[in-house]
């Protein structure tokens, strides 16, 4: 993959919520007598966009559902903007700003791209449940908002307008990605966790995706925390890199000091990526 730009941290362009630091702290994760964690930490800093890379089965994806709330973690925490949000219910997490989208696309069939993506706003909504079921005037009002907002915001942000009223089922695989990104955006995140968001892409499909999420970062100002197979796309977007195998931190640094890292070289990039 040919460089996309250089990673610098940037400054949010006055965006009213700017990017969350995002701390795992010494987090165990064990089920029954398998140690999937062994005392991980590390930190994505505030507007910056952080790497997490492995082996397979290296722990990746228990890190995201820790960090999402899905595991309770063995033993230490999880901190969003200094807040220890360990023992925080899911729901909670994402009206505090944590988004995520998923290995496999979780996307909602039989609805449209437009009402996938405004799924992902309704958090923000401040009418009731009774407000919502007999769909009363400050319940429309707020709907309104919400759908004047992903269209202008989410769906022009990631080029999706002329596919807003199709349905979801039959996008290629390429724009169901997109789509799911698009609906993690509804959410106004402050920390966006993604996870291997070009697997399964073309090379064309992976650039597109790759600038999408410099742009996030740089004009949204959010931190981001990826896990991503594809090495080029890594090393080219990420600001730090976070290496785990067999459920251990072994390397954290640069793209460039994690590239010429003994150990990652061994585990991961292989003898001949140094």
């Amino acid at each position: 993959m040919h460089a996309i730009a250089s990673p610098a941290a940037p400054a949010s362009k006055g965006r009213e919520s700017p990017g969350l630091s995002l701390s795992v702290n010494d987090v165990a994760l064990r089920f029954g007598g398998i140690h999937a964690l062994r005392n991980v930490s590390f930190s994505a800093e505030p507007g910056q966009i952080t790497a997490l890379i492995g082996p397979n089965g290296a722990g990746k994806t228990s890190v995201f559902n820790t960090i999402s709330g899905f595991y309770p973690p063995t033993s230490g925490t999880v901190s969003l903007g200094g807040q220890d949000i360990t023992r925080t219910p899911v729901n909670a997490r994402a009206g505090m700003g944590l988004a995520r989208t998923f290995q496999n696309i979780a996307l909602f069939h039989g609805l449209s791209v437009l009402e996938n993506i405004k799924l992902g706003g309704h958090h923000t909504m401040s009418t009731g449940v009774l407000s919502a079921l007999t769909y009363s005037r400050a319940a429309r009002e707020q709907e309104l908002k919400l759908r004047e907002e992903v269209e202008r915001k989410v769906i022009d942000f990631l080029q999706i307008d002329h596919i807003r009223h199709q349905s979801v089922d039959v996008l290629p695989y390429g724009l169901q990605k997109r789509v799911e990104l698009a609906r993690a955006l509804a959410m106004r995140p402050r920390v966006l966790l993604l996870d291997e968001p070009v697997a399964g892409m073309n090379r064309e499909e992976t650039e597109d995706m790759a600038r999408f999420i410099l742009d996030v970062q740089e004009e949204w100002g959010v931190t981001v925390l990826l896990v991503e197979h594809d090495m080029g796309m890594v090393m080219d977007i990420s600001n730090h890199v976070v290496v785990l195998n067999f459920g251990e931190v072994i390397a954290s640094g640069t793209p460039a000091e994690v590239r010429s890292h003994p150990q990652v070289i061994e585990a991961y990039l292989g003898a001949d990526s140094a």
